[in-house]
C-alpha cells in the first residue's frame, strides 16, 4: 500500500490517485425512474390544475407562490421549463421577489394558452420531464455520506483518547467559526470542528465530494479555500495558536483539471497547519493525533 502520512505532500500522491478515492454508488437509468414517478406525478397533476385555473402566466406564478414551500420548489422547476426557461428557480423561489420578477421579466413569459396546449400534448405521466426534474435529486448526497463516514471513522479511532468532532452529518446548518472560536470575527461556515480531550479546538474542516469539477467552479473553490486558509493563518499568528485546517476532499472530480495540483498548493501555502486528505488517506494514517495535536 502506498504511504500517505501527513509528512507527504498531497501533490505527491497524485500518481496513486485512484487508489485513494472513494466512489459512492449512483443509481442507473432507468432503474430509479419508478421512484421518481412516485415523487413527481402529484407535482405534475398540481401544476396542470394551476395552469387550468390561472388567468395568465404571471397569475400562474402568483398561484404557485401560494403553495406550500416543499411543493412550491418543484412547481417552480416546471414553471421555469414550461413558461420561463430564462428565469431559473433560484431567482423565482423568493416570494418577496415575485412581483419584481413579473414586472421585469413577465414580458418574456410564454403566454398561458400556449402553455396549456403544450401541457395537454404531453402524457399525464410524462417520464421525460420527470427524468429531468429528478436529475439532480441526489445532489449533495455523496457529500453527506462522505461526512458521515469520516465522522464514524474519527469517533471509532479517537474516542478512546477523548477527542471529539462536531458538525452537521447531513443537510443541517454548518458551524460558524466565530461561534466556536472566541475572537474570530469573520463569518466562516465550517463542516466540522475537532477538539482535544480538554475541549480545546484543534482543527476545523471542510468536506467536499466531487463527481466532476472544472472551469469557473474549480477556480471559485480554490479561491475560497485560499481565503479561508489566509484568514485562519492570520488569526493563529495574532493569538499564537496552532489551529489546523483539514480539507476532506474525495471523488473522481479530484482527478479532473488542476484540482489535485491546486489542493497541493493550498497545503503548501498552509505551512503545516493545512492538510488535504481523502477518506481512505485519513483511514491509512494521514489524519492522526500527532498532526491534530501539533
Amino acid at each position: 500500500m502506498p504511504e500517505c502520512g501527513p509528512e507527504i505532500p498531497f501533490s505527491d500522491l497524485r500518481a496513486d490517485a485512484y487508489h485513494w478515492l472513494t466512489v459512492y454508488e449512483a443509481a442507473f437509468y432507468p432503474d430509479k425512474l419508478d421512484l421518481a414517478i412516485v415523487r413527481y406525478e402529484p407535482v405534475l397533476e398540481r401544476f396542470s390544475e394551476l395552469v387550468e385555473g390561472a388567468d395568465s402566466s404571471p397569475d400562474l406564478l402568483r398561484r404557485i407562490m401560494a403553495e406550500p414551500a416543499a411543493l412550491r420548489r418543484d412547481l417552480l422547476k416546471l414553471f421555469a421549463r414550461y413558461v420561463s426557461p430564462t428565469t431559473k428557480t433560484e431567482l423565482l423561489k423568493k416570494k418577496e421577489n415575485t412581483e419584481a420578477t413579473i414586472r421585469h421579466l413577465g414580458d418574456e413569459f410564454r403566454p398561458l394558452p400556449i402553455v396549456r396546449d403544450k401541457l395537454q400534448q404531453r402524457p399525464a405521466v410524462d417520464e421525460a420531464i420527470i427524468a429531468i426534474l429528478d436529475e439532480h435529486s441526489n445532489r449533495g448526497r455523496s457529500g453527506y455520506q462522505l461526512t458521515e463516514d469520516f465522522f464514524l471513522w474519527f469517533e471509532a479511532e479517537f474516542t478512546a483518547a477523548k477527542w471529539t468532532i462536531q458538525g452537521p452529518r447531513g443537510a443541517g446548518r454548518d458551524l460558524n467559526l466565530p461561534d466556536i472560536l472566541p475572537g474570530f470575527e469573520k463569518d466562516m461556515p465550517v463542516d466540522f470542528a475537532i477538539s482535544d480531550a480538554a475541549g480545546t479546538l484543534r482543527a476545523i474542516g471542510f468536506a467536499r465530494y466531487d463527481t466532476d469539477r472544472g472551469g469557473s467552479q474549480e477556480d471559485d473553490r480554490i479561491s475560497g479555500n485560499a481565503d479561508k486558509l489566509s484568514a485562519l493563518m492570520s488569526f493563529n499568528r495574532s493569538r499564537d495558536l496552532p489551529i489546523g485546517i483539514l480539507y476532506l476532499n474525495d471523488g473522481l472530480g479530484l482527478t479532473l483539471g488542476s484540482m489535485w495540483r491546486d489542493y497541493g498548493e493550498i497545503e503548501r501555502i498552509g505551512e503545516g497547519i493545512a492538510l488535504v486528505t481523502t477518506l481512505k488517506m485519513a483511514q491509512a494514517g494521514r489524519v492522526s493525533l500527532a498532526w491534530l495535536g501539533s
